[in-house]
């Protein structure tokens, strides 16, 4: 049962029920105990119950009891309250019916820049047609900012890189997408042209463009080059793919990139993008290169919370992002092999 909490500060610790006020609501319009009974589907004794159980919350009597059931000043100065009550109550309770049938209005998701080039417009278009009455709202965001506003209720799924700091609550759900390479975007005529794979060593001698603060590229250039004794050049911050390229492509400065980002780069004879070289250590002993953990890549995950999942529109939603898994990784594999 729905309990509510009485008018005035000497009954606020009273409960009150829902069905007390579309009881005394039937009531009123009918001013009559029985045919109230009727219209609510009770009988007349659980009405009056009702009744007596309310107006002891109130400490007052809402009827007068004669022939007709005439509504008392308290009555008449309650009603306009109880009406209110009883529709917000109505409106709220087929809201959340609709919301559990997929009856939303919309979905919103965040991203980041690259995902919503190259991975979301088919799931979009799939999504649309299968739910032609769900607004869709997608924004471009960086990771963290998108995490941010999942976790503040402004989005119902976010696609970005990880960051465990911000999804360690219990109620984020996430699902890992897939995995991929850093890699070096630089003008067809910089000096680094001539290497296959860059070195750390030759990277760190150039100027960089990097994303701003708040995104997840920034984050990961600076623990993974600190990680390893090196100093980034960072010298501008920019939060758009059209401005780095347009920044790349006047000489000096590079830019560390997913490879999602770099999709079109590599049919652009103004640019050139090479992989890094894995990383080597020195020892006394030998030379060992470190494979896995010392490659800049990032994760990309898909976020969203365990309540939203019970949504039919969300839940799908998630379903075909997972579900593009395949042919994207197939997309990647292409472009890269054919640059």
């Amino acid at each position: 049962m729905v309990k509510l909490l009485g008018f005035n500060a000497g009954i606020a610790a009273s409960p009150m029920r829902i069905e007390q006020l579309q009881a005394f609501l039937a009531i009123a319009d009918t001013g009559n105990f029985g045919q109230a009974a009727g219209k609510c589907g009770v009988t007349q004794s659980t009405i009056s119950r009702q009744i007596q159980a309310l107006e002891a919350v109130l400490g007052c009597l809402l009827f007068h009891r004669t022939a007709q059931a005439k509504l008392t000043l308290a009555g008449e100065k309650f009603l306009p309250r109880a009406k209110k009550i009883c529709h917000e109550w109505a409106t709220v309770t087929q809201e959340i019916t609709d919301l559990q049938a997929g009856k939303q209005p919309e979905l919103c998701i965040a991203a980041i820049h690259s995902i919503c080039s190259q991975y979301l417009p088919p799931i979009l278009q799939k999504f649309c047609r299968d739910y032609p009455h769900v607004q869709l709202r997608v924004t471009a965001l960086g990771s963290d900012r998108a995490l941010k506003v999942l976790r503040d209720g402004l989005v119902d799924v976010a696609i970005v890189m990880n960051n465990r700091f911000l999804t360690t609550s219990s109620e984020m759900i996430v699902d890992f997408l897939y995995e991929e390479p850093i890699e070096v975007l630089m003008s067809v005529n910089h000096p680094l042209t001539v290497y296959q794979q860059i070195p750390c060593t030759e990277l760190v001698k150039y100027p960089q463009v990097v994303f701003k603060e708040g995104y997840g590229m920034q984050r990961l250039l600076q623990e993974w080059f600190t990680s390893h004794n090196l100093i980034i050049n960072a010298v501008m911050e920019l939060n758009t793919l059209d401005g780095f390229r347009g920044v790349v492509r006047q000489g000096e400065i590079i830019a560390l990139l997913p490879q999602t980002a770099l999709i079109e780069c590599r049919h652009d004879p103004s640019l050139v993008v090479r992989p890094l070289q894995d990383i080597t250590e020195v020892s006394s002993n030998s030379l060992t290169t470190l494979k896995l953990p010392n490659r800049l890549i990032r994760e990309v995950v898909l976020v969203t919370t365990s309540d939203r999942l019970t949504i039919p529109p969300i839940a799908d939603f998630c379903r075909l992002v997972k579900q593009r898994l395949n042919s994207f990784e197939q997309f990647l594999t292409t472009n890269s092999l054919s640059a």
